[in-house]
């Protein structure tokens, strides 16, 4: 990795700081979302390298877009001391650039987006399109690119960009393991150069040249330590685990477990195929799922994952292009959607971006019975009484009236995995669920997806690239690379 020699003299740059002092503030999220930040007293200084920790909508992100100065100030300071070049990698920068090509009518190429403002000889840019295997999509259309290639996109573009300071939201987020190890080894190496500060939900994930941690509760810092030895870091990390009380999955609705599918093969795929513009995504693909049968499926990013399980759910128009049989009907027969729809419960990351209404959390639950993003039928009381009771077990029952967009992203996460199970549905799709959940709730949904795999009222296909993240009770499993 290329050092460059503007960087030299660290120990210069140790008294260089941002400071916020009595800091009381808001960050502006979606609609009237509103994160608030109390009392803050922080300062990061040059040369130091920071993680902030605590549970989901605890106000971690809040914090640090206070320390960039994105955040709005109501009273207190924020002193920053000739640090002049800040980045933020997060997942809201990632909608803010899907936002801005959405405005523009000519698609762009990915290299205007990565060599803009780069010199043709900027040796560190280089090496990280060659570690991130990003050469062969420079000449890709960025709207072509899975979610996993384009947090690789904004990775590359926030550390080439020479900052003093850069804040890394959730890096791992959505990347294969190939590519969390590929960054990890960036930023052992540019942590020499460039100051961190992370937000991170994985434990596992904890870069090794952590100097600082940070326990964020309710917009506060409650907790910092320096350079803590391992009983100090130890008794920082149990504030992050909760203790699981016994696990009772709500009952299905009556009138739904009449609708149930009653044949044995779920699924059936012949020889499938996906290609965009000759470039074959993957082929000679031979898959059925028989009842009660749970798989594992897993893959590199734009290995082609999400694009089979749209072929499943009809949610890719090349589905009628191949041999599909799902739940009885042969694709393209004249099936309607809610023929395969009303057997499926389905929760992504492509879902959880397109839910934007402006709902309750109850209303967002009661939604899963009829696959609707937003509510727009009457439910009925037993459909109530079940929703409350999902909400209850993930311990969102105080936020049922409060807005889907007004909820944190990993409380946004928990009700659309309820909303997909709520209607016990004869085939589960969970791709990536546990996709930015804290230790806790991803420990939680972990061991809900283990009691829906050992009731057999659903089948699980479960979509993961961490091998911490497995499943007891899965026993089959889909390797993408096997049909490329």
């Amino acid at each position: 990795m290329v050092l460059s020699d503007r960087h030299h003299g660290i120990t210069q740059k140790l008294v260089q700081s941002i400071t916020l002092e009595q800091f009381n503030g808001y960050l502006q999220g979606q609609g009237k979302s509103r994160y608030d930040i109390c009392n803050l007293d922080w300062q990061v200084n040059l040369g130091e390298h920071w993680l902030l920790l605590g549970a989901n909508g605890a106000g971690k992100s809040a914090l640090t877009a206070a320390l960039i100065g994105e955040a709005k100030c109501e009273s207190g300071k924020r002193i920053s001391s000739s640090i002049n070049k800040l980045m933020l990698v997060s997942s809201d920068s990632h909608k803010q650039l899907l936002a801005q090509e959405l405005e523009h009518e000519k698609h762009s190429l990915v290299k205007d987006l990565v060599f803009t403002g780069h010199s043709n000889n900027d040796e560190l840019l280089a090496q990280l399109i060659e570690l991130f295997k990003f050469s062969s999509l420079l000449n890709r259309h960025f709207r072509d690119l899975s979610t996993g290639e384009t947090r690789k996109l904004l990775l590359i573009k926030g550390l080439s960009s020479h900052s003093e300071l850069v804040v890394l939201d959730e890096p791992f987020h959505g990347l294969d393991v190939q590519s969390c190890q590929q960054l990890n080894k960036i930023l052992i190496e540019l942590s020499q150069i460039i100051t961190f500060v992370f937000v991170l939900n994985r434990l596992d994930e904890i870069p090794s040249f952590i100097t600082h941690y940070g326990y964020v509760s309710q917009g506060c810092l409650l907790h910092s330590l320096a350079k803590p030895d391992r009983e100090q870091l130890s008794d920082l990390l149990k504030l992050l685990h909760l203790e699981h009380t016994s696990l009772d999955v709500p009952s299905p609705d009556t009138e739904q477990e009449k609708k149930a599918f009653t044949g044995n093969t779920l699924v059936k795929l012949s020889n499938a195929k996906v290609s965009y513009s000759d470039v074959s995504i993957f082929k000679n693909l031979n898959w059925t799922i028989e009842k009660h049968q749970h798989w594992q499926l897993s893959g590199a990013n734009g290995s082609g994952k999400t694009c089979l399980l749209n072929l499943i759910t009809g949610d890719n128009p090349q589905c009628y292009n191949n041999d599909i049989e799902v739940f009885g009907f042969k694709r393209g027969t004249g099936e309607s959607i809610w023929d395969i729809k009303q057997h499926i419960g389905f929760i992504s990351n492509a879902l959880h971006m397109d839910y934007r209404v402006s709902i309750s959390a109850l209303n967002t639950v009661i939604s899963g019975f009829y696959d609707s993003i937003g509510l727009y039928q009457k439910p009925s009381d037993a459909q109530i009484n079940i929703a409350k009771q999902w909400l209850a077990f993930i311990g969102l029952s105080d936020k049922q009236s409060t807005s889907f967009t007004q909820l944190s992203y990993g409380d946004q996460r928990m009700l659309l995995i309820v909303r997909a199970m709520v209607k016990h549905p004869t085939l589960l799709i969970l791709d990536e669920p546990c996709l930015g959940l804290d230790e806790a709730n991803r420990q939680r949904v972990l061991l809900l997806i283990e009691k829906i795999c050992a009731a057999n009222t659903s089948t699980v296909i479960y979509v993961n690239h961490h091998a911490a993240d497995k499943i007891k009770g899965i026993e089959n499993y889909l390797k993408m690379e096997d049909f490329h």
